[in-house]
């Protein structure tokens, strides 16, 4: 059973973000890290680089597989987690935490309405199995 905290929204592509005014944090669920397994690599972003929402803007790499990540609503980095470059493995033990992958300034709070809640994203992860 993959851990799903609340107060947070989620992505079909496993992403979930935390948002606070017009800012975001975003990372991996749970679930995500639990399916790739041991994560060797990731790839941010840099500050300032813009996106919309669904464009890739990274990859994360484990001894498994390696996966894009998608953006869940457009805007602009802010700041991305530089300590997951040395030590990737803070993805697998801390997701949620000290796991987080980048921040982000949305563009449109629009865009947060076709996400989904902590219930509807267990739903998503049991369909899945």
């Amino acid at each position: 059973m993959s851990n799903i905290p609340e107060g947070l929204l989620y992505t079909s592509d496993d992403e979930w973000i935390r948002v606070d005014g017009d800012e975001a944090v975003i990372g991996l669920t749970d679930y995500a890290q639990d399916a790739l397994s041991d994560i060797v690599y990731v790839e941010l972003p840099d500050v300032g680089d813009t996106f919309e929402a669904g464009e890739t803007f990274g990859v994360v790499e484990s001894v498994k597989a390696a996966a894009d990540m998608y953006m869940p609503v457009g805007g602009e980095i802010i700041e991305s987690n530089e300590a997951l470059l040395d030590a990737p493995e803070i993805i697998n033990t801390d997701p949620f935490e000290e796991g987080w992958l980048l921040k982000l300034k949305i563009d449109d709070p629009g865009e947060l309405k076709p996400l989904m809640d902590p219930a509807a994203y267990s739903d998503y992860c049991d369909e899945r199995g």
